[in-house]
């Protein structure tokens, strides 16, 4: 496995994809992805296939690493990027939810589903430039209960990051509660 040991390094390729864009405190992938690479795998096993132990096994193994490392020790609450309704009605499941339930376990926090949404029903960006990612995803995520989260550490997890676009859309998002600390981990980020 192609790990990154970003959770070791404060300053690193996924915090600073964010740099001017978005304040995170602290960010972490757990593995480096590559076209037609074993990660890719995983993660299209995880993602299309129904093999959500993929990411309950990409959980624990991250989950292991984080709570040794002094900034993650504060999170409360764990948040996955949501998928659209529609899309999570034809897939059946988010791909993050039990990579980010078993973070939540192993950092002592919270894992909540509901309160971040996503507003639009957009069509994979997999293929789209940086621009055209940031703007698709800019107006496409909502909080819907910001009080909940005021002066609190979340944890924003998805499963690969490339230009950090919809990661950035949805701490834009978050950032409408008073006092949040927002830190992002992935599963994986592109080569």
């Amino acid at each position: 496995m192609p790990l990154t040991d970003f959770h070791t390094q404060k300053e690193n390729p996924v915090l600073h994809t964010f740099y001017g864009r978005v304040h995170i405190a602290n960010a972490t992938a757990l593995l480096h992805y590559k076209k037609h690479g074993t990660v890719q795998q995983l993660i299209h096993q995880l993602k299309y296939r129904g093999q959500q132990e993929i990411g309950t096994f990409l959980g624990n193994m991250m989950g292991e690493l984080l709570k040794k490392e002094i900034a993650y020790s504060t999170i409360d609450y764990i948040i996955p990027v949501p998928l659209h309704k529609k899309r999570l009605r034809k897939r059946g499941y988010n791909q993050v939810t039990t990579f980010g339930q078993q973070l939540a376990t192993h950092l002592h926090a919270e894992y909540v589903a509901d309160i971040l949404i996503k507003t639009q029903n957009i069509k994979t960006q997999a293929f789209k430039k940086r621009a055209a990612r940031w703007l698709t995803a800019q107006h496409s995520f909502e909080i819907t209960d910001s009080k909940r989260f005021a002066g609190k550490h979340i944890l924003l997890v998805d499963d690969i990051i490339t230009t950090g676009a919809t990661l950035e859309a949805c701490a834009l998002a978050l950032q409408k509660t008073p006092n949040i600390t927002i830190s992002v981990a992935t599963m994986s980020i592109a080569s």
